[in-house]
């Protein structure tokens, strides 16, 4: 189960925000029974680059024995 301040990943593109998939992000709000989240992805310097809300199908936990990967966004 995903909860509020841990780290996620997006598993899609989202081109309307500049996101893609695999693009890590923070969970702000967890909404009734886990049906939607709340998530704000920033860049490393701790500027937002959105706040957008997000069905469960849309992102994925992140792993331990994962490596963070950085891009430059617009």
């Amino acid at each position: 189960m995903i909860r509020e301040l841990e780290m996620v990943a997006l598993a899609r593109d989202i081109p309307d925000f500049g996101l893609e998939a695999g693009d890590i992000g923070c969970v702000v709000l967890v909404h009734s029974r886990c049906k939607g989240f709340e998530v704000e992805f920033a860049t490393i310097s701790g500027e937002t680059v959105a706040v957008i809300t997000l069905r469960p199908e849309d992102l994925r936990a992140v792993k331990g024995n994962e490596i963070p990967h950085a891009r430059a966004v617009a």
